[in-house]
């Protein structure tokens, strides 16, 4: 074999080699990356303004998908489980009626509390909720009609491995006053910062004062 011919294949078997190492850190990446998503971290956005004044639309969050439990795949079994969703907790969950949709709320009622609203104050368990962090009226918006649960529903019962949750939106916000409980299966995790946000409805431009901003539980007592 000529030196030239002896060249070009070792030239050969390195560029296969240099290929397949680029594949396998691909590849590895990729691992890792559904691995971070699926039971570490996920990003999620904000569509609508239902969590309003906490959070608006163009706010970009980061989701804990393992303070809840990690769920073994193809059952619903959660294991390391560091505490369940507790009162005040802001949620990213499954819409019940459409599990292809994610929502984000916050979580107003446990597993056995009992839970009402009358003129627009919530209480649970008898007492009157906090709602200092809650907006109740945007311009424009009109009366409830005969009927509508959005200023008086209840009592129900929070039944077992499930959650009553509402928007802090209060008049805007489609939530469990109306289609009912979220189930701990459907409960993605919760949020806890805001790392980017983008006001896209007046100046168009960065909302620098809210990315680093923590989503805060709040105590509703």
């Amino acid at each position: 074999m000529s030196t030239v011919q002896a060249g070009k294949q070792a030239g050969t078997k390195s560029a296969r080699r240099v290929f397949w190492e680029y594949l396998e850190a691909i590849l590895t990446a990729l691992v890792l990356a559904l691995i971070i998503r699926a039971y570490v971290v996920q990003a999620f956005k904000i569509p609508s303004g239902s969590m309003k004044p906490t959070l608006v639309v163009g706010d970009h969050l980061l989701v804990n998908k393992f303070l809840y439990g990690t769920v073994i795949p193809f059952t619903h079994k959660r294991v390391l489980v560091i505490r369940p969703p507790e009162r005040g907790d802001v949620i990213v969950f499954k819409f019940p009626k459409d599990p292809s949709r994610d929502f984000i709320k916050r979580v107003i009622g446990v597993p056995g509390d009992i839970v009402f609203e009358r003129d627009k104050v919530v209480y649970i368990n008898g007492k009157r909720t906090n709602d200092s962090f809650t907006q109740h009226v945007e311009p424009g918006d009109m009366p409830a009609s005969s009927g509508d649960p959005r200023d008086n529903f209840g009592p129900v019962r929070v039944p077992q491995g499930e959650f009553f949750v509402m928007g802090d939106n209060r008049d805007r916000s489609y939530d469990s006053r109306y289609w009912g409980f979220v189930p701990y299966d459907d409960i993605q995790g919760k949020a806890f910062i805001i790392y980017w946000s983008w006001d896209g409805d007046w100046h168009h431009a960065p909302l620098f004062k809210r990315m680093g901003e923590l989503v805060k539980s709040v105590r509703l007592d």
